[in-house]
C-alpha cells in the first residue's frame, strides 16, 4: 500500500507545506494498520517520531471519506498541558478542512464546549477526569455527542498501565461506548511500552476487537549518556586514586563558582550555563530544593537568574511560563522539573537533560531521556548521583551507593534487553469499584442492584472481583448512607454519597492531599499541604517565603518573599520499583563489567562498592552477619514483593526466628536481630513457605491498609483482601524464598 497516496488531499497538502521529503517508518506502519484492518492499533515508537501525525493522518482521511454524524475522534491524554500542546498541532492540520478540534478540560473555553454540545463533530480532546465529569453531568447528551464515534486515541498510554487511573480510563471508555451505542477503534500511542502484546490486550479489553501492533523499523538509537557520583562534601571518590584507563572525561569550566557545599549541584550549575536544559528530580520536594540552590548560585555569582521550576503543586501560570520558555529555541533557561515534563509536551530543541539520583522505572528513564534529542540531535542525559559520606562505624548496607547502582541497572536493563515495566493486570481495585459504582448511579439515576451490577461489575477491569464481594460493598454503602434504597427497591445516591460525588475532586481516582493555596499579594504561587504556623518559612516556586497568615476556612496561606534555604514538603511517596531492576543491581555489584558512560567519581565509587560487596560475601548468600545477633538481608526484590517478605518474616517466621527490630530501606535491604543462626534462618523460611497458608495472613489482625483514594468507603474486609491479594506481590516473594533452599544446604 502506498500510504501517502491513500491520504486525503488536505493531508497530502499539509505534508507538502511542512516540507517533508518522505513519510517516516511509524507513519507508513500506522497507515497500513489503520487503513488495512478494522482492529485496534498500538503504535510504539521513539519520542518525537511523529506518532500523533501517524495516527491522525489515516484517521482524518477515513473521516473525510465518510464523515461522522457526531464527534468522530475522542483523544484522551493524561495531562492538560499535553492536550493544549497537541491542540495547536491538530488545529493547524484540521483548520483548512473545517474539522473542529475542541479541548474539554477545566481550563478550556466554556463557549467552545457549548458549541460542541449544540453541534457535535470533529475531534474532542479530554483528560480521564474530564471524561468522568462528562459521563456524570452530560449523560443525556452522550448519544448525540458520541453515537457515531469512530476512533478513541489514547496518548502516552504507558502512563495508564500500572495504576487505578488507567483502569478508570478504560472503565469510562467501556461505559461511554455502551451508553452511546458506538463501537470505536482504539489507537494507543507510546514511546515506552515494555511488553507490547500485554499492552495490546490491555488496550483491547472490552472492545470486541483485537490489537494490531505494527513493526516499526526505526533508526539506531544514539544516546549521549553520562553518570557521575558526588559526595556532598569533599573528598570525592576518586581523590588520591589512579583513574581506570579509558574513563571518559568532560572538559570542566575553568571559572568555577565557590560551591563546595554541594559539588553535585555546582556541576549542574556549570554545565547548564549557556544551554537550554531540563533538570529532573524524583520528588517535588527535591525539585524545590534544587531550584532554590541553583538560584542562590546565580545570586552568588551575580548572574541573572536562569532557572525555572515545573511541578504539579505550582499554579498554572508558573507551569505555563516554564513550558513557553522551553518552546523558545533561543532560550538559555533551564527548568527543574518532576514527571510533569516527562510526557510528550513539545519543548522544542533541548540541549541536554540532567537527572538527580536514579529514576524508579525504566519507563521513566526513557521518557525523560526522550525529552532531548529532537530535530536530529542525539538524546543526551547526565545523571548526577549524590550521597553523604558514611560515618566510620556505619553498617555494611549504608556503604553501598544504592542510587548509583540503581541508575546503572536501569540503563543496562534497557540497553541489553529492551526491558520496560509491563502493565499491572493482577489488581483487585475495590477503591475504583466504589468510585465507578457511585459515578454510574450519579449519571444514570435509580437502578436495581442487579442492573447496577450488570453495568459496573461487567467492566473488564473488575473481572477478578466476584458477585459476593460486590454485594458486600453495596450492603456497606447502604449502611454508611452513600447509597439509599427507594420505595421501589431501587438504589440511588444517599446524601453522604452526593457530597462525595458533587465535589470536583471526585473525578480523579489518584490520591490527593488536602491542599492550601499559597499567595503572595495578588500572585498565586501554588499549593502545599500541612501549612506551617505564622512566622515559619515555606519553599515553593523555587524560592523561600515567610508565612504571614493562614486562613484554614478558605485553605489559603499568605506569605512574603525572603532569602533563605529550607526543605519543601508536598506529601510525595516513593515509587514502585520492579524486581528486574533489583536483580540487575545485584549483577552490577557482582560483575566486573565497565560501563562507558560512568565518569571518574562514579567509576571509583562503583569499584569501592564492588569491593565491599565481594568482601561481605553477599554474592554467596543474601543473609549477612553484621556482628553479634545483628543481620542484614538483601532479597533483591521489587517494592511489593519486598513488602510481602517483610510481613512474611514478621508474621509467619518472627517467633520461630526470635526476630526483633526489623528495619528496612525499601526495597534494598532489611536489618534485624534474631536468635536463630544462618542455617536455621533458611530452614525456617523454607518450611513456612512450603506450608498451606493464606496471603490474608500477611495483614495484621486489626490493620486496615488504606492504599487508594476511596478505600475509606470500602468495607474493611475488602480493603484487607485488596491489599493482600492485589497489592502485595506474594508470588514474587515466594519464588525468592523457594530459591533460598539451596543456601540452607550450603550452611550445613
Amino acid at each position: 500500500m502506498n500510504v501517502f497516496e491513500r491520504y486525503a488531499y488536505f493531508i497530502q497538502d499539509y505534508i507538502y507545506r511542512s516540507g517533508w521529503k518522505s513519510l517516516r517508518g511509524v507513519q507508513n506502519a500506522a497507515g497500513e494498520a489503520i487503513f488495512g484492518t478494522d482492529e485496534n492499533v498500538l503504535l510504539t515508537a521513539s519520542t518525537a517520531s511523529g506518532k500523533t501525525e501517524a495516527a491522525f493522518f489515516p484517521i482524518l482521511t477515513l473521516l473525510d471519506e465518510k464523515p461522522s454524524d457526531t464527534v468522530g475522534v475522542l483523544y484522551i491524554a493524561p495531562l492538560k498541558a499535553l492536550i493544549n500542546d497537541q491542540f495547536g498541532r491538530l488545529n493547524e492540520l484540521c483548520e483548512e478542512e473545517g474539522i473542529k478540534v475542541t479541548r474539554w478540560h477545566g481550563d478550556a473555553s466554556q463557549t467552545k464546549k457549548r458549541s460542541l454540545l449544540k453541534k457535535p463533530s470533529g475531534i474532542l480532546q479530554i483528560t480521564p477526569e474530564s471524561l468522568e465529569s462528562l459521563l456524570i453531568n452530560k449523560n443525556m447528551e452522550l448519544v448525540s455527542l458520541f453515537g457515531d464515534l469512530r476512533f478513541i486515541v489514547i496518548d502516552e498510554i504507558h502512563s495508564l498501565l500500572r495504576a487505578d487511573r488507567g483502569l478508570q480510563t478504560f472503565c469510562l471508555i467501556e461505559r461511554l461506548c455502551r451508553q452511546a451505542g458506538c463501537s470505536p477503534r482504539r489507537i494507543g500511542l507510546s514511546a515506552t511500552i515494555g511488553n507490547p502484546e500485554e499492552a495490546g490486550r490491555f488496550l483491547a479489553a472490552g472492545s470486541g476487537r483485537g490489537t494490531v501492533i505494527p513493526r516499526i523499523e526505526g533508526g539506531k538509537e544514539l544516546w549521549r549518556l553520562t553518570m557521575e557520583h558526588f559526595y556532598n562534601t569533599s573528598p570525592q571518590a576518586d581523590e588520591g586514586r589512579e583513574l581506570i584507563a579509558d574513563t571518559p572525561k568532560i572538559e570542566e569550566p575553568t571559572d568555577y563558582a565557590p560551591m563546595t557545599a554541594d559539588p553535585g549541584l555546582g556541576y549542574i550549575f556549570e554545565h547548564t550555563r549557556g544551554k537550554k536544559c531540563l533538570i529532573f528530580t524524583n520528588s517535588r520536594e527535591e525539585c524545590e530544593a534544587v531550584c532554590q540552590s541553583l538560584r542562590q548560585y546565580c545570586e552568588a555569582r551575580r548572574e541573572p537568574d536562569r532557572f525555572l521550576i515545573h511541578h504539579g503543586n505550582l499554579s498554572a501560570s508558573y507551569r505555563e511560563s516554564a513550558e513557553e520558555e522551553m518552546k523558545d529555541d533561543d532560550s538559555l533557561m533551564s527548568v527543574c522539573a518532576t514527571a510533569t515534563l516527562e510526557l510528550g509536551i513539545d519543548i522544542g530543541r533541548l540541549e541536554r537533560a540532567f537527572h538527580i539520583d536514579a529514576p524508579f522505572t525504566v519507563s521513566g528513564f526513557l521518557q525523560r531521556m526522550g525529552r532531548t534529542g529532537r530535530r536530529g540531535s542525539p538524546a543526551e542525559m547526565w545523571f548526577v548521583m549524590r550521597e553523604e559520606h558514611q560515618e566510620a562505624r556505619a553498617m555494611l548496607p549504608d556503604s553501598i551507593p544504592w542510587y548509583l547502582i540503581q541508575g546503572i541497572a536501569i540503563v543496562q536493563l534497557y540497553a541489553e534487553e529492551r526491558f520496560v515495566e509491563p502493565p499491572r493486570t493482577d489488581r483487585l481495585p475495590y477503591s475504583l469499584l466504589y468510585h465507578q459504582t457511585m459515578s454510574t448511579l450519579a449519571s444514570c439515576g435509580e437502578m436495581t442492584p442487579a442492573e447496577l451490577a450488570s453495568r459496573v461489575l461487567t467492566l473488564n477491569c473488575f473481572k477478578r472481583i466476584n458477585q459476593d464481594d460486590y454485594r458486600l460493598l453495596l450492603k456497606h454503602l447502604l449502611e454508611i448512607g452513600h447509597i439509599s434504597r427507594t420505595e421501589n427497591g431501587g438504589l440511588i445516591l444517599g446524601l453522604p454519597g452526593e457530597r462525595v460525588v458533587n465535589n470536583y475532586k471526585f473525578y480523579a481516582v489518584f490520591q490527593e492531599n488536602v491542599e492550601y493555596t499559597v499567595r503572595s499579594g495578588s500572585e498565586q504561587l501554588g499549593t502545599i499541604v500541612k501549612p506551617p504556623p505564622v512566622g515559619d518559612k515555606i519553599a515553593i516556586a523555587g524560592r523561600v517565603w515567610v508565612v504571614e497568615e493562614v486562613d484554614h476556612k478558605r485553605r489559603c496561606v499568605y506569605c512574603t518573599l525572603v532569602k533563605g534555604n529550607i526543605p519543601a514538603y508536598f506529601g510525595d511517596v516513593a515509587g514502585d520499583i520492579n524486581t528486574r531492576i533489583l536483580e540487575r543491581m545485584y549483577r552490577v555489584l557482582s560483575e566486573e563489567n565497565a560501563y562507558p558512560y560512568l565518569m571518574p567519581h562514579a567509576v571509583c565509587r562503583l569499584a569501592e562498592a564492588r569491593e565491599v560487596f565481594s568482601k561481605s560475601k553477599i554474592t554467596e548468600r543474601p543473609l549477612v552477619s553484621l556482628g553479634g545477633k545483628m543481620w542484614a538481608l538483601f532479597p533483591w526484590l521489587g517494592s511489593y514483593a519486598f513488602l510481602a517478605l517483610e510481613r512474611f518474616l514478621k508474621i509467619r517466621c518472627g517467633e520461630r526466628l526470635g526476630l526483633k527490630g526489623l528495619n528496612s530501606s525499601r526495597p534494598y535491604y532489611m536489618q534485624f536481630t534474631m536468635q536463630a543462626d544462618e542455617a536455621e534462618f533458611y530452614e525456617i523460611l523454607c518450611e513456612e513457605a512450603s506450608k498451606e497458608w493464606n496471603p490474608m495472613e500477611l495483614v495484621y489482625p486489626k490493620e486496615v491498609p488504606v492504599f487508594e483514594k476511596y478505600d475509606e468507603y470500602v468495607p474493611k474486609e475488602l480493603v484487607r483482601k485488596g491489599f493482600a491479594l492485589g497489592v502485595l506481590d506474594v508470588a514474587g516473594m515466594m519464588d525468592r524464598v523457594t530459591e533460598w533452599s539451596r543456601y540452607k544446604e550450603r550452611c550445613e
